[in-house]
């Protein structure tokens, strides 16, 4: 018999947001694939549980994939974790997943804490439409080029971000998406847990006023209310909309040609003439 590949979601912060069926498929487990064993094991020692553990996290998940498939089918049972929340959201275990499937062996989801629907419910922006989008490029010019890419989404987005570029991507999410309605959600379920509301410029004022940032960040954005009718608004009242939102004229000027199908000389040249 084939054994059981357990994908375990852990808690985010919170030792006590693990699920009692978590804690018993742990027990039961013959092995812990996990992203960092030192981090793995305070949850296990928290839990009076002791299991073999292995690392496999992006810089290995390659060659110990095979050695974990090879385990499984000799009928192992392995749970897989990452160091915080559902592994493969933004963490690894993506190719240890489909390696087991096309194997023919069992994935087993434990389900569990997650940051991105933490922070949704709890931000007060609409969850009844949402698109999680991991993390944001670390560089201004590609960010600017995903959340251009999103503009037009009529859902809630939410981003991971790393705190010390959580100023810079907020001055992004102001260019480019104006004053919709942002969150931040900071450290969810530790002892600094922070919900931040408001714009992207008003976010981002507080937290630059800050001698420094830290911990887990996930950004969420309001979704796009409103989107006009393409054959109901002329492309000059268009970019004068998106200013009035407070989008600068030329990161409108993309967006509005993105969203017609034009190049952005052509739509400044229309409302030029």
């Amino acid at each position: 018999m084939t054994g059981i590949l357990y994908i375990i979601a852990t808690p985010i912060g919170n030792l006590e947001d693990i699920t009692l069926r978590a804690l018993r498929v742990l027990r039961e487990c013959d092995l812990v694939a996990c992203e960092d064993t030192r981090q793995t094991r305070k949850l296990l020692d928290h839990a009076s549980i002791s299991k073999p553990m292995v690392s496999y996290h992006e810089h290995n998940e390659a060659a110990r994939t095979a050695e974990l498939i090879e385990k499984l089918q000799g009928g192992s049972k392995i749970a897989l974790v990452s160091d915080a929340g559902t592994p493969m959201i933004s963490d690894p275990g993506y190719r240890l997943a489909v390696a087991a499937v096309e194997a023919g062996i069992a994935v087993v989801p434990i389900p569990g804490a997650s940051a991105a629907i933490a922070a949704l419910s709890a931000s007060g922006l609409p969850p009844d439409s949402f698109r999680f989008c991991g993390f944001l490029p670390p560089r201004s010019a590609a960010r600017k080029k995903v959340l251009e890419e999103l503009a037009g989404e009529t859902a809630t987005l939410i981003f991971y971000e790393a705190p010390h570029r959580i100023v810079e991507a907020l001055e992004d999410i102001e260019a480019v998406m104006g004053s919709r309605r942002v969150v931040v959600a900071r450290e969810i379920t530790k002892i600094h847990e922070e919900f931040l509301r408001g714009t992207a410029a008003e976010i981002r004022a507080t937290l630059a006023a800050r001698p420094s940032v830290k911990g887990e960040i996930t950004i969420l954005i309001g979704k796009q209310e409103g989107a006009p009718v393409h054959e109901e608004i002329s492309i000059e009242d268009a970019v004068r909309s998106l200013e009035e939102q407070g989008i600068a004229r030329m990161d409108a000027i993309k967006r509005v040609a993105k969203e017609r199908g034009l190049g952005k000389r052509d739509v400044y040249r229309l409302i030029s003439e």
